[in-house]
């Protein structure tokens, strides 16, 4: 496709305002910036009501320590007329202390905020008034009326209370809902009229009698006349109301760095800052250029804004690298179609922990579509795609069809047993998430026959486990299936041990881990070999069958094989008509597209890339990311009217492999670890890599509880026999 039809395709023959690279790269920095923002938004709600909740509880705290004095001064310094001095000293302390409490948990937020600022209002009217307590009243009213963000109780808790039978939870949530909708918007245009009118009288504009209590003067004392006047003019029509923000926190906190004045109290900077996490709201110039934009260069904000002759990029595979390039792409003005027999994104680096119950299949899996909830040119589709026709540019799927302007191939791959499928039966392999399902229900199942078979013989055959394959893969199932063994089940079975269950783990090569150096291959075996793992070296399967694995002329009994020894790609080479290497993946070119098919590009597991020094690309999860990233910045290029014929060059991040729960090993060809400190970081990049918080967070808790108690918390058997 030529840049003259890509771009014709952009601007779907309408008449475009802006340039078509300017637009691009607008489009880009508005959605980079709008993802930072969304980001930011619940870690800052949570800060500025941590803030809030500090003061509170070091005033109630001060109160309820000294009585006396608390009564004392509802008496004589700030009396309530309409009530009784102890009771105003009591409901003011039940304030601050239970404001404090609810505030800080993120529960019933709306009520909390609005008596908390009631009693600002009151202390800031009728006793000692601060700029400081006037800041408290401005953020609690934005509480009031937004309600707390994603990290809070409310949040979470607002779905199911919404549907559940508790009284009047339904329409006061929905109140709440519409409060944030259409109300919120308004108070920020509020907000920005107050802090405008407070700069217009330190400019000198407005001359307002005296005392000013409603208005916060001293924060900005420090800024000179034609400054404030500025700013006050920028908040008025709300013009750059994140930028000119900013510039107000700096521009203070530096001159009183440097001596020249007071900087801005911290309550002053989360007030300003809410213009940088939410807008300028209604009634200002930034909303207007935010519509606009929307309209003419983001052309998202629902599915049916998105302009049908963007150019249509079709993705199969919601691995690693297809992922990448969606998450990539969807900042262009491209309509992207992902396809995905799974509904699901899987970690699966860490399927081996599913298979041996340290983890649950939702901690390592996160849905596609609640990945990308706010791209409205995005589109998941669950299928098995199944054909390819070039010529046509379309992919077909079970009945289904769709057009392509580019298609991404990120297939992946499976288990290879060499010519020998027949095992597959037999030695299941690791995958998918039923595949980790079904090898947890062996696992353990195996321990539940040995329990009850009655016959000694039998009993040794199922706590015989046998891995085939010392790879990463292998060798992480071979040290998680002994510690299991080991200290998992300790003392919760009576006719067997389960620390007599042998591991074994088969390699052809003469050292396990053969991608790692020799030291570090050798430093993994020893780790495997302190957990009682049975290490075969040399040693080539020549027979699988339900109740023995054969070498040779040697049969090792059991009834448990799991398969870590090759892969194959996916069927992507046949679809195409391509040229593909002995494992099936595609031949690609070094942007790797397909030969004769520049539409068409392959990453990840399904491609046959020399992108690593001429050396070809491992099937590891950063190489796929790295690539449908690369794939992505092809297709911009070429949507820009430039080149799109830069080579992908893999940049090798390091190998690691972890056995058990205290060693691992790592290389980072300049660095190499082994032991615990390897460990620590194997974790941390683990949870690094997982996609959403939830996952990374139910990961770490899974992770210490299961280090502290030496417990696998998953053991549950939810299939059949296998076979």
């Amino acid at each position: 496709m030529d840049a003259a039809t890509v771009q014709g395709k952009v601007t779907g023959g309408q008449p475009r305002p802006l340039p078509l690279a300017l637009r691009i790269t607008l489009r880009v920095w508005l959605k980079l910036y709008a993802a930072l923002i969304a980001s930011a938004r619940p870690v800052f709600d949570l800060a500025v009501r941590l803030i809030i909740v500090q003061g509170l509880l070091g005033s109630g705290l001060v109160k309820l320590m000294d009585w006396e004095r608390a009564l004392t001064l509802a008496t004589q310094e700030y009396p309530v007329s309409f009530m009784s001095p102890p009771f105003a000293a009591a409901l003011g302390l039940a304030i601050e202390l239970g404001g404090a409490v609810l505030l800080a948990l993120g529960l019933m937020t709306r009520g909390a905020a609005i008596a908390v600022g009631a009693l600002m209002l009151v202390a800031q009217l009728g006793y000692l008034p601060t700029d400081t307590q006037l800041f408290v009243i401005a953020l609690m009213g934005w509480y009031a009326v937004r309600g707390a963000g994603a990290l809070s109780l409310d949040r979470l808790l607002a779905r199911g209370l919404k549907g559940s039978a508790v009284p009047l939870a339904a329409p006061l949530i929905g109140l709440g809902d519409a409060l944030g909708r259409h109300a919120a918007p308004w108070y920020l245009a509020g907000l920005r009229l107050w802090l405008a009118l407070t700069l217009a009288v330190q400019a000198g504009w407005l001359a307002l009698p005296e005392p000013q209590v409603l208005l916060p003067l001293d924060s900005f004392a420090a800024l000179p006349s034609a400054s404030a006047g500025l700013y006050a003019l920028l908040m008025l029509a709300g013009f750059a109301m994140p930028l000119v923000s900013l510039l107000a926190i700096l521009g203070l906190q530096g001159a009183m760095l440097m001596g020249y004045g007071a900087g801005l109290p911290l309550l002053a900077m989360a007030t300003l800052a809410l213009f940088i996490a939410h807008g300028s709201g209604r009634a200002s110039i930034d909303a207007a250029i935010a519509a606009w934009l929307q309209a003419n260069v983001l052309r998202d904000a629902r599915p049916g804004m998105v302009p049908q002759d963007w150019p249509h990029v079709v993705i199969v595979g919601g691995g690693f690298g297809g992922l990448a390039c969606a998450l990539a792409l969807r900042r262009l003005p491209v309509r992207i179609t992902l396809i995905d027999r799974q509904n699901y994104h899987l970690f699966q680096p860490l399927l081996y922990q599913i298979a041996t119950a340290a983890l649950s299949p939702a901690d390592v899996a996160i849905p596609i579509r609640q990945m990308f909830r706010a791209d409205g040119n995005v589109r998941v589709l669950l299928g098995e795609v199944d054909r390819v026709d070039a010529s046509a540019r379309t992919i077909g799927f079970g009945g289904n069809a769709l057009d392509y302007e580019y298609l991404v191939l990120a297939t992946g791959a499976t288990h290879s047993y060499f010519g020998r499928d027949e095992w597959a039966a037999f030695a299941p392999g690791l995958k998918r998430v039923e595949d980790a399902i079904a090898v947890r229900a062996a696992l353990l199942g195996a321990f539940e026959k040995a329990e009850s078979c009655g016959d000694p013989a039998r009993a040794r055959r199922l706590l015989t486990f046998v891995i085939i394959g010392a790879g990463p893969t292998g060798v992480e199932l071979a040290g998680a299936i002994a510690e299991l063994a080991r200290h998992g089940l300790e003392n919760e079975y009576r006719s067997i041990d389960p620390a007599d269950a042998r591991v074994i783990l088969v390699q052809a090569a003469n050292r396990i881990l053969p991608a790692f150096p020799p030291e570090l291959s050798a430093e993994a075996a020893r780790s495997l070999e302190r957990l009682g793992v049975e290490i075969r070296l040399d040693a080539r399967v020549t027979g699988i069958e339900a109740e023995r694995v054969w070498m040779g002329e040697e049969a090792i009994e059991s009834e448990t094989v799991l398969w870590a020894a090759g892969v194959a790609a996916s069927p992507a080479g046949r679809w195409l008509g391509a040229a593909t290497d002995p494992s099936g993946r595609v031949t690609v070119d070094p942007c790797l597209r397909v030969a004769g098919q520049p539409h068409v590009f392959v990453v990840g597991d399904a491609a046959a890339s020399l992108g690593w020094a001429g050396k070809p690309v491992p099937g590891l999860a950063p190489a796929a990311k790295q690539a449908g990233q690369h794939v992505a910045r092809l297709i911009g290029q070429e949507l820009r009217g430039k080149p799109a014929d830069a080579p992908f060059v893999y940049r090798h991040q390091g190998s690691l492999a972890t056995i058990g729960r205290k060693s691992a090993i790592a290389d980072f060809g300049w660095l190499r670890l082994h032991g615990a400190p390897a460990w620590w970081l194997w974790g941390a990049v683990h949870i690094g890599f997982l996609a959403g918080f939830r996952n990374r967070a139910a990961v770490i808790v899974n992770w210490l509880w299961s280090y502290a108690t030496q417990r696998a918390g998953i053991r549950l058997i939810t299939m059949g026999e296998r076979g």
